[in-house]
């Protein structure tokens, strides 16, 4: 889709934006690797010296003209073929005045050119609100604006082709689908891992460094995270779990759902502002950070720290990430057709996932176990008994288990079962 673009015979703008470590820069240098470009990281301050200092060493003539933003890329444009502009919240921080700048330059100096102009931003929030939001002097001008988002699960084979989907879960539990984390697991996913912990790298500072980017005091922020992780999912538990009674915590919820790191879901049969919402982390990564490494850091520091533990835990922990893996599944595979799929829950009763069809009025009720010798029949008995409190209109009934392994595969009308065998020869 990118290299469709950049090929076009007319000028283009261009707006990558996502998370951070989600692979932004790399597509886009990947993308533009053949072209003849400028590339610009984008820092806190100075950026306009810092900018001309750049183009300067590849045209010296241009100590010349004027240090000027219009100036630089009105020679630029039919020097370069594109112009890549990296975290360009920066300059948004830096200069209030710089979205009017480079509305002048998209409109009056670009427009007629065959330039590309590549943005990209790490800063969700401020992309949407200050570039793409109608408000934006920016508004309208792009040619392509793309959320990059994580890989999914079933794409984890390109990375790691020798692996079973026992081990894949595995490493999807710590690395989510973002490539950074991904390229930097090597062999065993456990000894790799006890490794780094060992050696102390990039793991026990990652989030103090995805953080301090988007918040000015993370503490608050990092307890509310950690509790969240531990199963605390509605803000009665996690106040309790914090310890804070005065706060008010919707503000730094609002805040963490802006910046994708949590998300609120309500049950699939309420509207959007329901009360019965939960919070719950958008990421693997982060929650592997805040139930494992946040607590242990002292542990971790002192080299004392045994993998065991996390190892004990593990399966515990990826029950969730399981729910996950199969929703994408139940998407990917098209076996069933609904409209919308999500959790479900009233009062003390609770199922996984529930997708409906909106049209025909089918519902599937669904459980993810991550436990081998599964017993089927409790689990159905159980689906049933629960539907009955579900708030939808109900035609037909079906029902999906997945688990790890079942302990006997029961044929019953209307009831299909998933092990991890049969998910890896579907996929794969």
């Amino acid at each position: 889709m990118l290299n469709k673009y950049l090929n076009s015979d007319k000028f283009e703008f261009i707006i990558i934006y996502g998370r951070r470590r989600i692979g932004k820069t790399e597509l886009v240098l990947k993308a533009t690797e053949k072209m003849k470009r400028i590339y610009y990281l984008a820092l806190e301050k100075n950026n306009l010296d810092r900018f001309y200092n750049l183009c300067l060493n590849y045209f010296p003539e241009l100590n010349k003209y004027k240090k000027d933003w219009e100036v630089l890329f009105d020679f630029l444009k039919d020097k370069v073929d594109v112009i890549i502009i990296d975290e360009f919240q920066n300059l948004i921080k830096e200069d209030k005045n710089i979205l009017i700048i480079f509305q002048n330059i998209v409109d009056n100096i670009l427009k007629n050119s065959r330039i590309k102009l590549i943005i990209i931003g790490s800063s969700i929030s401020m992309i949407k609100s200050k570039v793409l939001g109608y408000k934006s002097p920016l508004y309208g001008r792009k040619t392509l604006s793309y959320k990059l988002k994580p890989i999914s699960f079933f794409d984890l084979r390109e990375f790691f082709p020798d692996k079973n989907i026992l081990e894949l879960i595995e490493i999807y539990g710590f690395a989510d689908g973002n490539p950074y984390y991904l390229s930097k697991i090597n062999g065993n996913f456990w000894d790799w891992l006890d490794k780094e912990l060992k050696e102390k790298t990039f793991i026990l500072d990652e989030v103090d460094f995805l953080m301090r980017y988007e918040f000015e005091s993370p503490s608050l922020y990092k307890s509310i995270l950690e509790a969240i992780s531990f199963g605390k999912n509605t803000i009665k538990e996690i106040k309790d779990y914090i310890k804070v009674e005065r706060t008010d915590l919707s503000p730094y919820l609002k805040n963490l759902i802006e910046v994708e790191l949590i998300k609120r879901i309500v049950p699939i049969d309420q509207k959007i502002n329901s009360r019965a919402g939960r919070y719950y982390i958008n990421d693997n990564f982060i929650r592997f950070w805040f139930r494992y490494i946040y607590p242990n850091l002292s542990s971790i520091e002192e080299g004392i720290f045994d993998i065991n533990d996390i190892k004990r835990d593990y399966n515990r922990y990826l029950g969730y990430v399981f729910e996950d893996i199969a929703k994408q599944f139940l998407i990917k595979s098209k076996l069933f057709k609904f409209t919308k799929i999500g959790k479900w829950w009233y009062k003390d009763k609770e199922i996984d996932l529930v997708a409906y069809n909106e049209n025909t009025k089918d519902i599937y009720l669904i459980e993810c176990k991550y436990y081998d010798n599964i017993n089927t029949k409790e689990i159905l008995e159980n689906l049933k008994e629960k539907s009955e409190y579900i708030n939808l209109d109900i035609k037909n009934k079906y029902y999906i288990i997945f688990a790890k392994s079942f302990k006997e595969k029961i044929k019953e009308d209307k009831t299909y079962l998933f092990d991890l065998k049969e998910l890896e020869n579907i996929m794969y």
